[in-house]
């Protein structure tokens, strides 16, 4: 049986009322599976105006061969161009503040997008960026890490907060012993933890309000 998921209804996702504090939230690489709705509804009725980005037009997968070739196919540059034409879009409709949730693949997209200053807030998990890729982060930082990983030379958790701290970036981090890297992923039946993704969703929650609310 195939693992790809066909959205029926292909592109972003909308939760929230236009004009209240922005949230563009950027799946992994297995795409915009269904859990993410119920994740973009909960900041929703925290007063965020929320958007979840469909990096793949339509498609999603629970199959990690299959999420790879998804990502291989993905240029960066579009995706990121994806990210800031929801954030000035968010704008047009009269969001003054804006944050960025990125998971795994987007997440590096969402530290990377908020390295040119146009965002408040950004969280990421279970992401870093390499020295290679590294640059400013002008707004506080959250990071949400799994106890079990595997990090390019020079994206190791440690080496990347030490250069956020060498800018004097506000960052923040959590780590969930016993997890691995999808742990927030709802959709992965095999690979979700619960405990550790609903107390990753709440230090989240609290810290864009922080950030982004009144």
């Amino acid at each position: 049986m195939s693992a790809l998921v066909r959205n029926p209804s292909p592109g972003n996702l909308e939760f929230g009322e236009p004009g209240d504090p922005l949230v563009v939230v950027i799946p992994d690489w297995f795409g915009r599976l269904p859990w993410l709705t119920s994740y973009a509804e909960a900041l929703a009725r925290r007063g965020l105006r929320v958007v979840v980005l469909d990096l793949y037009d339509g498609v999603a997968t629970t199959d990690e061969g299959q999420a790879e070739r998804l990502a291989s196919g993905l240029e960066r540059s579009a995706a990121l161009m994806m990210v800031e034409d929801a954030i000035e879009r968010g704008r047009d409709e009269g969001s003054d503040r804006v944050g960025l949730i990125g998971f795994a693949l987007g997440g590096g997209l969402a530290l990377l997008t908020a390295q040119a200053g146009d965002v408040d807030a950004v969280v990421a998990y279970t992401a870093t960026l390499a020295d290679t890729e590294d640059g400013v982060v002008p707004c506080p930082v959250l990071l949400h890490f799994a106890g079990t990983d595997e990090w390019a030379p020079g994206a190791e958790p440690e080496t990347f907060i030490a250069r956020l701290d060498d800018d004097e970036t506000p960052v923040t981090r959590h780590d969930y012993p016993g997890t691995t890297h999808s742990f927030a992923n709802a959709s992965l039946a095999d690979e979700v933890d619960p405990q550790a993704a609903g107390l990753a969703f709440a230090r989240t929650a609290e810290f864009l309000l922080d950030y982004l609310g009144d």
